[in-house]
């Protein structure tokens, strides 16, 4: 009001001096007026200002920007700059949220155990966690073709499975890895989703589940029938040693050959006794006790058991572990078992072989698990044993009773680990266990 006030009384002043013929007074309140518009232009726009720079910051998301110079012009002014500061602060609020959330999400991707990648029609990489990069044993993924190098068929099964369905690809290193789709449309773009999880621990299991209800079945049925027929012998031989032999004269052929049939059928049956008993172990491993555990103490403590062994048998023995401070959440009981009787199937192995030799290493692997390898180079396995070895009662040891590495499997599942070997013709044995540090 008081710019419009001094704009028409400057206006009534100028035409008043032009119509009183005092023209230098009426130009010198030519640039007054044009002071004085400019002044009204100014403050006038000064709303549009006000709003081009709200606008923007919301564009741009600068939510730092806070209006009150103008405060002092006015209610109208200062209650405009309150509600432009209210909705920046909810916009601000709005963006943290999402952040925070966007971060808790990112969060659980790269931290859960399943594989999680997702890419373009283009085949282009947008999100890949670390759990992906470990299962696929890779460490970098730009396109999805590149995963040819690796793994041929896989780009192709996971460009081309349906969002909703399923696939099974097992890995060049024996992997059994569980290929879930799943689809997105992100701004127009569709955007595939892929999740990866190793099920060849589950898949062990179920198999290990399912021997383990067979050899309890065998177990009931044999002892059913073993144990009355070791009692009965046992009754005959004393008819023999106290009736039979009394009653007929010493050294008698035919008492001789029933004493000696009696005593081959009582120790044919103990036989069977014992090893069923040794199934019963299999079936009833206790759960693993855990505690923190010292890589290169637990190696030194199976060397200290065998090395006397080792050394009669005129083999080199090596061990290593690299880093020295790698530590294992685990069981040391029961995996002292599992490396005992993985370095004497070594050792067995090495029982025809010129300059025998034994390494057992341990270290973090690519994947960063904690590796344990036991190598010889005796003969290796023959290929058609090498896929039955963790098979329950599969031997290929004269005096073998075949639950040694089925059992050291059992064990490492149990830790969350994996049972591992690799044994090219005639270039020796390497048994690998993985476990998680």
């Amino acid at each position: 009001m008081l710019r419009i006030t001094g704009l028409s009384l400057n206006v009534a002043l100028g035409v008043w001096f032009a119509l009183q013929h005092m023209y230098f007074l009426a130009g010198c309140m030519v640039p007054l007026l044009a002071i004085q518009i400019y002044g009204l232009y100014y403050y006038l726009n000064r709303v549009n200002r006000k709003l081009t720079l709200f606008l923007e910051s919301i564009r741009y998301e600068d939510f730092s920007i806070r209006f009150s110079a103008d405060n002092k012009l006015g209610k109208s002014f200062s209650a405009l700059n309150h509600q432009f500061n209210e909705v920046l602060e909810a916009f601000r609020q709005t963006r943290a949220e999402r952040e925070a959330s966007l971060k808790y999400i990112d969060t659980i991707i790269q931290h859960i155990s399943v594989g999680i990648l997702s890419f373009d029609s283009d085949g282009k990489i947008e999100l890949i966690n670390p759990a992906a990069f470990r299962l696929l044993g890779i460490y970098r993924l730009r396109y999805i073709d590149e995963l040819k190098h690796t793994h041929p068929e896989l780009p192709e099964l996971m460009m081309y499975l349906e969002a909703g369905h399923k696939s099974l690809f097992a890995t060049q290193n024996g992997q059994q890895l569980s290929i879930n789709a799943a689809s997105v449309r992100l701004q127009g773009r569709l955007v595939k989703l892929i999740s990866i999880q190793n099920i060849h621990a589950e898949l062990q299991r179920k198999e290990l589940e399912a021997w383990q209800n067979l050899t309890k079945i065998l177990r009931h049925e044999i002892m059913n029938s073993i144990t009355p027929i070791v009692s009965l012998i046992g009754t005959m031989k004393d008819i023999v040693d106290y009736d039979i032999t009394a009653a007929t004269e010493p050294g008698h052929e035919a008492v001789e050959d029933l004493k000696e049939a009696l005593q081959t059928v009582e120790s044919r049956s103990k036989g069977i006794m014992n090893f069923v008993n040794a199934y019963r172990d299999y079936t009833t491993l206790p759960e693993p006790q855990f505690t923190q555990v010292s890589l290169k103490t637990l190696l030194a403590s199976v060397s200290n058991l065998l090395m006397s062994d080792i050394k009669a048998a005129g083999i080199t023995y090596q061990a290593s572990v690299s880093p020295e401070n790698i530590e294992i959440h685990a069981d040391a009981t029961q995996l002292q078992m599992v490396l005992i009787n993985l370095v004497k199937n070594a050792m067995d192995a090495l029982e025809h072989t010129d300059k025998p030799l034994i390494q057992v290493k341990g270290y973090i692997s690519n994947t960063q698990q904690v590796c344990i390898e036991i190598a010889d180079n005796g003969p290796g396995i023959e290929p058609e044993a090498l896929e039955r070895i963790f098979i329950p009662f599969f031997t290929t040891k004269k005096k073998g009773s075949g639950i040694g590495l089925s059992l050291s499997q059992q064990i490492i599942q149990l830790h969350g680990g994996q049972l591992k070997v690799v044994s090219p013709p005639a270039s020796g044995t390497t048994f690998y266990v993985l476990l998680n540090s």
